[in-house]
Parts: structure tokens; sequence; C-alpha cells
């Protein structure tokens, strides 16, 4: 067993699960999503992005741009966040927090974009 796929694996899943895990709930409703998670998933996407930079590959190539595609998507979500609740007088209003679950979910397809190119790479492996 390959060590660094492993690694590798495990983050690409974990962005997943923990951008699916901030999308789940009523879009409009700021209870249902934390800055936190929002955080974490952050953090998490862009390790598995740094984990991509490496592959020469075309599917390297593909992976690597749909974790950038995933990082601009929460990043735009995290501004979109921090403007609306200590810039601007809005708040998290309905229509804001629809914004940033919204942005959440481009990510989130990105995220399943990425495992399953992986799980399709990996299942095409002839030993």
């Amino acid at each position: 067993m390959n060590r660094e796929r492993v690694v590798f694996g495990f983050f690409i899943v974990l962005a997943l699960t923990l951008n699916f895990g901030f999308f789940l709930g009523e879009i409009d409703n700021p209870d249902h999503h934390g800055i936190v998670e929002l955080f974490l998933v952050i953090i998490v996407n862009l390790i598995a992005t740094g984990l991509k930079l490496g592959d020469r590959s075309q599917i390297g190539a593909v992976l690597l741009a749909t974790s950038f595609v995933a990082d601009l998507q929460l990043i735009g979500a995290a501004i979109v966040w921090t403007f609306a609740a200590h810039v601007t007088d809005t708040g998290l209003v309905p229509s804001v927090m629809a914004s940033i679950v919204s942005l959440s979910g481009g990510a989130l397809v990105a995220n399943i974009i990425s495992v399953s190119t992986v799980v399709v790479e990996t299942l095409m492996m002839r030993r």
C-alpha cells in the first residue's frame, strides 16, 4: 500500500465530507452552517490542493483544476460571510446566507468530481 496515495485520498475525501457537512441544512438559516466548519473546509481543501501540485499527468491537471475551483468558491464564501458580518450593516440575512451556501455547493460539486476522478483512475489501474 502506498502511504502517499492513502494521505492523498484521505484529504480529498475529508474535503468532500466536510464540504457536504457545511452545505447540508436549510440554505438560508445561519444556525445550520457554522463558520468554524467553513474554515475547516477551506483549510482541508487548501491542503488537498497542495497535495495535487506534484502530479504532472493529465488526470493530475484535472484534479488540480477541480481543486482550484473548490478553493475559489470556498474563499469566495468566506469573503461574503466576512463582508456581511463585519463590513456592511446587513448581517447574515437569509439572502446572504443563501449565497454563502450556494458558493459552498459549487465547491461541493468540484470535490465530487475530484473524488470521482480518483476513484475512476484507481479502478482503471492495472497491477
